[in-house]
């Protein structure tokens, strides 16, 4: 926690999740020697104010470059996950979800004009009954949601796509909270 506060980095932001694919966490807070060196290395930062400008480097790049972004986003599910356990718990997934896909906390604003994408999201999986998240579904909901800010509409679903059942049945969900239930076109 001193180090993070040392580079200014908040642990409900992005950018602390970015630190911890940097350093090859193997676990929420935990740095290996070995890892830390290399990824210090890697990032030319030896120092606590190199790393300080490399945190703000990251956090200013983490919205705008898609690649790091998915990087760190799918770095975050194994590094998220309770010791021993293949999937993320609902209630970890969500918060998750909320730092990722919110801009207050360094990620992608996930709503577009008319749909607040992240909040339906979020209620329609509790309303499943807050089903653990598997790996799957946590890389595909990324994929889904740059789809989905590129056309709200959504015009890109196909229900034969190879989307996991989740995103299926919460593409049904969107549609009947927008009232256009089975008449909406989709390829």
């Amino acid at each position: 926690m001193n180090f993070l506060n040392d580079i200014g980095v908040q642990l409900d932001e992005v950018t602390c999740l970015a630190i911890a694919e940097l350093l090859q966490s193997p676990s929420m807070g935990e740095f290996t020697r070995e890892e830390w060196k290399r990824g210090m290395a890697g990032a030319r930062c030896d120092t606590i104010p190199l790393i300080t400008e490399h945190a703000k480097k990251l956090r200013e790049r983490i919205p705008r470059e898609p690649e790091l972004f998915r990087r760190v986003y799918r770095y975050t599910f194994p590094l998220s996950r309770m010791q021993g356990q293949r999937n993320l718990q609902f209630e970890i997934a969500a918060d998750q979800w909320n730092l990722f896909f919110t801009p207050d906390h360094g990620g992608v604003a996930w709503n577009t004009e008319t749909t607040p994408w992240l909040d339906w999201w979020i209620e329609f999986l509790e309303g499943r009954g807050k089903k653990p998240v598997n790996k799957d579904l946590w890389e595909q909901v990324e994929v889904f949601m740059r789809k989905s800010l590129e056309d709200e509409e959504m015009k890109w679903w196909s229900p034969d796509g190879a989307w996991p059942g989740a995103l299926d049945d919460f593409v049904a969900y969107v549609q009947a909270k927008r009232g256009k239930g089975s008449e909406m076109e989709v390829e």
